[in-house]
């Protein structure tokens, strides 16, 4: 009789075991969905992975070649690519309403800062999501159309060893085979959503990507940036004074002698009222 009571004991358990491996595989194809379908809502561009990897004892999450395009009107082929994301899931919350997230990893992101007229792209973007964000005192809620009703908390938001790129919008690419980059200062954001109980996947892209501008903006990347640009030297001196123009909006003649692209350089990243 004991032997059948533990034989029915072990099959019981198996099955558990069976019922946990099966849900977190179909974990990963969710979140993809998930990102995938919600994410361009939020940005209103171009939002993917490609793929998401799930561990199948912890909810560990890895998402793969994380793709953001521009905006309208950006010519460079993306705002932010990132081979691997990875996302540390607290199990138990899953299938709560709010879901806490222990941390957020963003390894090595290649930025592309694109200056266009009196904005940029990240700029453009950042409002983008300023606009998608639920207003204070809304009755509307959030559907499959608009985005998923679930409410986040992150309590970690890393993000290391990241690369912006500089890119001018003028036409024939005018910066040439010129590479201008910077380091971007590591970013690592706590409780986002925490005291209110949770938040929107909009509230939190706000967050982040307002933190992810303000570290683009900061005096150590503009500066770095504007010191290449001043060092280019003699080598495409009138494209980079042409570039200065374009993305400052002066509109002046293009036989202006080179020795003033030093100024007009120093101005690129300067903002207009």
């Amino acid at each position: 009789m004991k032997k059948w009571i533990f034989i029915g004991l072990g099959a019981i358990v198996v099955l558990l075991i069976v019922v946990v491996v099966v849900g977190i595989s179909k974990l990963g194809p969710l979140v993809k969905m998930a990102v995938n379908t919600y994410g361009p809502k939020i940005t209103n561009t171009e939002l993917r992975v490609d793929d998401v990897g799930i561990s199948l004892f912890s909810a560990e999450a890895k998402l793969k070649k994380f793709f953001l395009g521009n905006p309208k009107g950006f010519k460079s082929p993306s705002a932010m690519k990132v081979g691997s994301v990875y996302v540390d899931v607290d199990e138990g919350s899953i299938t709560r309403d709010t879901i806490t997230i222990n941390s957020v990893e963003v390894l090595g992101p290649e930025i592309t800062y694109e200056k266009r007229g009196k904005t940029d792209n990240f700029q453009s973007i950042l409002n983008n999501v300023q606009k998608n964000v639920p207003q204070k005192g809304s009755a509307k809620k959030e559907t499959a159309k608009e985005g998923p009703g679930k409410q986040l908390i992150i309590n970690n938001f890393i993000v290391k060893n990241g690369k912006v790129n500089l890119a001018v919008a003028v036409p024939g690419g005018v910066l040439g085979d010129q590479e201008i980059k910077a380091d971007l200062p590591d970013i690592h954001l706590k409780d986002i959503g925490k005291k209110k109980g949770g938040a929107s996947p909009a509230e939190v892209a706000k967050e982040i990507f307002a933190a992810l501008y303000g570290k683009i903006q900061s005096p150590n990347v503009m500066g770095a940036l504007n010191e290449q640009l001043k060092n280019l030297g003699g080598v495409g001196v009138k494209s980079v004074e042409k570039a200065a123009k374009g993305a400052a909006g002066v509109v002046e003649g293009a036989g202006k002698e080179a020795e003033g692209v030093t100024d007009k350089v120093k101005g690129l990243f300067e903002k207009k009222d």
